[in-house]
């Protein structure tokens, strides 16, 4: 194991694919700077079933009661109105407590990484307690940092942009960094794939307009969005996840194309000339990578609301609330011009962080203060 290196233990959540994406590319980013991983589901560290369940009640509230989990999110996870983020609390996070402190003596972790909300209130915890002796930072993925990514028991946080960085400061008084996005690097490339998409879609007639709806084909009204983008003139390609009742729909929109699961989404992405996007999570952010205009509309409730207006407000993005607005916006970033260019400069600067370098720090600097050892140069987190 090279100096640089160290051992860490990655908490993810199977809720959707976006947190196990990132903890895929958290993976390979460590590993080739000589470290060692293990990633694991933070729901499968809960009693059996409670995980399954878990995930099974989201995914239905998300997909068929939105409401309900946007009066979950407005009680347990929105800051106060005009007030300063305040940290969360999980209950159900103690139930995890005890394997996961078995995990870490196995496998004998420098540095315990969560990447999902659970996970971050889990470790804090434990932090706090004194119970987890190695450090633990947390790798928030949203624009919406909502109160369970906030525990002031973690050592680090690492965050998309330099303002997010400055609210977890101000909220939590612990050190956070700017990793930015951890996108893999196919999505900065070009695609190789690009011209077989180009004749998958159709001919050239129409610009193409990917629609996301994630791995569970969640959204509001995404047929009516598909057809509006049709009769304006453009190919609407709506990415249906698993949602096989979502996909037959979306098929019978004259000009429309329908798409279950898609391994290759850069190749789609080069195609394309905008994303429709709902939630601001790993998908609008491989967007903004490949260098595709992201449009913000009929947001999933919660954290998809709330993380769309903050990549608005970050300038990364547009904000639709209407259809209207929705049809402007694409005919401003679909064609060449200023608008066009003015969001994807701000999508390079977005890329600029320190990516993992600061958890390899804390690695470090963890492994020298147990063989009780100066730190040089000292770390963000210790």
């Amino acid at each position: 194991m090279s100096a640089a290196s160290g051992r860490f233990l990655v908490l993810s959540a199977g809720m959707g694919s976006g947190h196990d994406t990132v903890a895929a590319e958290l993976t390979r980013r460590l590993e080739a700077g000589g470290g060692w991983t293990t990633t694991v589901d933070v729901l499968d560290l809960l009693p059996p079933g409670a995980g399954a369940g878990l995930r099974a009640f989201y995914r239905t509230v998300i997909r068929r009661a939105p409401f309900v989990y946007a009066g979950l999110y407005a009680t347990f996870f929105r800051h106060p109105r005009n007030g300063l983020p305040r940290p969360g609390s999980a209950p159900l996070a103690v139930l995890a407590e005890r394997r996961l402190l078995e995990l870490v003596a196995r496998r004998r972790a420098d540095v315990v990484v969560p990447v999902f909300h659970l996970a971050a209130q889990l470790t804090g915890g434990l932090r706090a307690r004194g119970a987890l002796r190695v450090p633990s930072a947390v790798v928030i993925t949203d624009f919406a940092v909502h109160r369970q990514w906030l525990h002031p028991g973690n050592d680090l946080h690492l965050c998309l942009t330099p303002g997010l960085a400055h609210r977890v400061r101000r909220a939590v008084r612990r050190p956070a960094v700017v990793s930015g996005p951890l996108v893999a690097p196919r999505f900065h490339a070009p695609a190789p794939t690009a011209e077989e998409w180009r004749r998958r879609l159709g001919p050239p007639d129409r610009p193409p307009v990917l629609v996301s709806t994630g791995a569970w084909g969640a959204g509001a009204r995404v047929v009516d969005t598909a057809g509006l983008l049709a009769s304006a003139g453009y190919r609407p390609v709506v990415l249906c996840g698993n949602n096989t009742r979502l996909r037959r729909s979306v098929a019978r929109v004259e000009h429309a194309v329908a798409l279950g699961w898609v391994d290759d989404v850069r190749g789609v992405m080069a195609v394309a000339r905008a994303l429709v996007d709902n939630a601001a999570g790993q998908t609008a952010l491989e967007a903004l990578a490949a260098g595709l205009p992201v449009v913000g509309h009929r947001p999933i409730p919660g954290h998809g609301a709330e993380g769309v207006r903050s990549m608005a407000a970050h300038g990364l993005a547009d904000h639709a609330p209407d259809p209207w607005a929705l049809l402007r916006a694409l005919d401003e970033v679909t064609a060449p011009g200023p608008a066009r260019e003015r969001r994807l400069s701000a999508a390079r600067g977005l890329f600029r962080g320190e990516g993992v370098l600061p958890l390899e720090d804390l690695a470090r600097a963890g492994r020298a203060r147990a063989r009780g050892a100066e730190v040089p140069g000292g770390s963000p987190g210790i």
